[in-house]
């Protein structure tokens, strides 16, 4: 047993997991601009609750990026690579967005913040596309083992951008000499500085290209019926592998039955988590505790927290399978959202408050780490960006557009957050039904892929 864990341990030693902890990094860190800060921002300019859940519908852009997912398969950028190519234009495009959101008066112009907000969270869409694949192709097909070490460290570097990175603009904004609008210029410098981790990067190898030749051959045959091909079933071919391929590739590996209880797992899964984190920060600021004290422990706390069992998730996934670690951590996820329900009877305790980050953080990367780890299990190497991109978007359909409407459900609420948190609780169990349906799909891939591994071992 101790070997096994030695071995489990020193799946981390992997140089491309640095690189895919320090793209997580980047992943996490817009929805610092469009998420916690920009909220903290809103809510002292004066907005409601309502409007402030309103804005978190730019989010939208994260649930439907699988609509254009399938260009960053297929459309190579003339530097850098496929993967890494595409993640420096977005990265750019971020930055850009960022400086506009420092100069727009939020509380005058909220439609103009409204829609700079939305380019954010377009370009940080199409960026998780390409981290997100560049993950999974880094990780070659029979290495089961890294790619849930892959997962946890990108969960682990997406809190990194999001809690670490995320702490700064409030101790920032406990300064008098500092405005949220100045504070985005900070921001945006910080994006730059990622940026540069980029262009140090390997691209991953795969064969990609040799199997979309091979969809587009078959669609060619299909189009022209062996005679030559004209311009337009030329483009038609390259349309049809571009973007219908992706998706009949995952639906015909797996029953329509099989196909929809997968997605609705992942849709369901993060919903209640969802919910809460939208209300988070105005539930903290409204029972008392300051931007510093937000800082400290809802980022700073939550960060390391998430860090270390991000990592001890991912050796548990390698060691007791993935279907173990989502329902674990789905039941605990859950069981967290009640200590919110305490901190809002007991005020603002900063014991409480400490203890129920703790708690929450170990949950949340518990349950991410499994999650992120069964959806990269499902996807095809030749369409990584497009199919990842479509599951993916799934369990963010949630997280942004749906859980939009926490704000007046607390209102409708008549402001209990005790009520609100109980509801997030009960939120999670649609989705563990589904996760007891498909184990056995699960259990199978994980031991082909574990036979896949030992036959190239041998």
């Amino acid at each position: 047993m101790t070997n096994t864990f030695k071995q489990t341990l020193l799946t981390y030693k992997d140089k491309r997991l640095l690189f895919v902890f320090l793209f997580g990094i980047a992943s996490g860190f817009p929805w610092v601009m469009i998420g916690s800060a920009l909220t903290a921002w809103l809510q002292e300019s004066g907005l409601s609750r309502s409007s402030i859940g309103l804005f978190g519908s730019i989010g939208v852009a994260y649930t439907i990026n699988f609509l254009w997912s399938p260009l960053l398969d297929r459309i190579k950028p003339p530097i850098l690579g496929q993967r890494r190519g595409w993640i420096v234009i977005t990265q750019m495009m971020i930055i850009a967005a960022c400086l506009g959101l420092a100069n727009i008066n939020v509380s005058q112009e909220m439609l103009l913040a409204g829609i700079v907000g939305f380019s954010i969270a377009l370009f940080s869409a199409t960026q998780d596309i390409a981290i997100d694949a560049y993950r999974i192709d880094i990780i070659k097909p029979h290495e089961k083992d890294k790619l849930a070490g892959a997962s946890a460290m990108a969960t682990a570097g997406w809190w990194t951008g999001y809690g670490g990175l995320g702490a700064i603009p409030f101790f920032i904004a406990d300064s008098p000499n500092w405005q949220w609008s100045e504070i985005y210029y900070v921001l945006a410098a910080i994006m730059a500085i990622l940026m540069v981790i980029v262009l140090i990067s390997t691209e991953p190898q795969t064969h990609r290209e040799a199997q979309q030749k091979i969809a587009s051959e078959n669609y060619s045959k299909m189009l022209s019926g062996g005679q030559p091909m004209s311009w337009v079933n030329k483009v038609t071919s390259w349309l049809l592998v571009t973007l219908v391929e992706p998706f009949r590739d995952f639906f015909s590996r797996n029953t329509f039955k099989l196909a929809f209880s997968i997605l609705m797992f992942i849709f369901l899964f993060k919903i209640g988590e969802a919910f809460l984190g939208r209300m988070s920060i105005v539930f903290y600021k409204e029972i008392g505790f300051s931007n510093s004290d937000i800082g400290s422990y809802s980022k700073l706390l939550n960060w390391w927290v998430t860090i270390v069992f991000a990592i001890l998730g991912g050796m548990v996934n390698i060691r007791f399978g993935i279907y173990r670690g989502l329902m674990t951590g789905g039941i605990a996820m859950a069981a967290s959202n009640l200590m919110f329900a305490l901190m809002a009877h007991v005020g603002p305790d900063k014991a409480l408050f400490a203890a129920t980050v703790f708690v929450d953080g170990f949950t949340a990367a518990w349950s991410s780490v499994a999650l992120v780890a069964f959806i990269s299990l499902l996807c095809n190497q030749a369409f990584s960006a497009s199919q990842y991109a479509l599951m993916a978007s799934l369990g963010v359909f949630g997280r942004t557009s749906m859980a939009s409407a926490s704000g007046f459900i607390v209102d409708w609420m008549g402001g209990n957050w005790s009520a609100f948190f109980i509801l997030t609780a009960v939120m999670v169990i649609p989705s563990l039904i589904f996760l007891w349906t498909i184990r056995h799909h699960i259990h199978r891939l994980e031991n082909r892929d574990r036979a896949q591994d030992q036959n190239i071992q041998t």
